[in-house]
């Protein structure tokens, strides 16, 4: 029997699209690459977790570890941050990003092509927050985790989404959560 393969992210009725839901590029639309374990954080749950942090991020530095669509992270640029640091490393996936940040003039975005531990391992930086949303059933959010207590500036914050129940590591708290179909996510802070 053969392995029922998830249906593609749809916006607009157009497969591998994702809409940009507030700030300065709202209603913008976003092409993506399909791959393996890329879902793109649905509007409804990016609605939600930009709830919880109050809608604008003004001056913000904020890091993307698994960029894939650049669905959160071009969100966080949309929303005033003022720098956003996506990380990526499937070739594809970072053409769209690179074609993205140019037709949305996102100045804020800054585009790396690496493997996201790896750079997290040897980065140096600290960031006000962090999206941890790994390739579906990967198993990537726990390395990601472990390594994100110095790269977070004080009252920073870290939003995971992932197919398990998130579950917080030692010196964070989960400050919210909720789960939308198989996707759970959280925001989470340092103790």
């Amino acid at each position: 029997m053969r392995a029922k393969q998830a249906a593609p992210q749809r916006a607009h009725g157009v497969s591998n699209r994702v809409r940009i839901i507030g700030g300065q590029y709202r209603r913008r639309l976003l092409d993506f690459p399909g791959g393996a374990g890329l879902r793109p954080t649905p509007d409804r749950v990016r609605e939600t977790l930009f709830n919880w942090l109050g809608q604008d991020l003004p001056g913000w530095a904020c890091l993307d570890l698994f960029a894939g669509s650049g669905a959160l992270g071009f969100e966080a640029a949309s929303r005033g941050a003022g720098r956003v640091v996506m990380i990526e490393r499937d070739r594809a996936a970072l053409d769209a990003l690179e074609k993205n940040r140019a037709v949305l003039g996102a100045v804020a975005v800054e585009i790396l092509r690496a493997d996201a531990l790896a750079w997290l391992a040897n980065s140096r930086e600290s960031f006000d927050l962090v999206f941890v949303d790994p390739p579906f059933d990967s198993g990537l959010a726990g390395p990601a985790l472990a390594g994100l207590g110095a790269r977070l500036k004080p009252g920073g914050q870290v939003y995971v989404e992932q197919g398990a129940e998130v579950v917080a590591p030692p010196g964070f708290i989960i400050h919210r959560s909720g789960r939308a179909g198989r996707s759970h996510f959280a925001l989470l802070i340092k103790e």
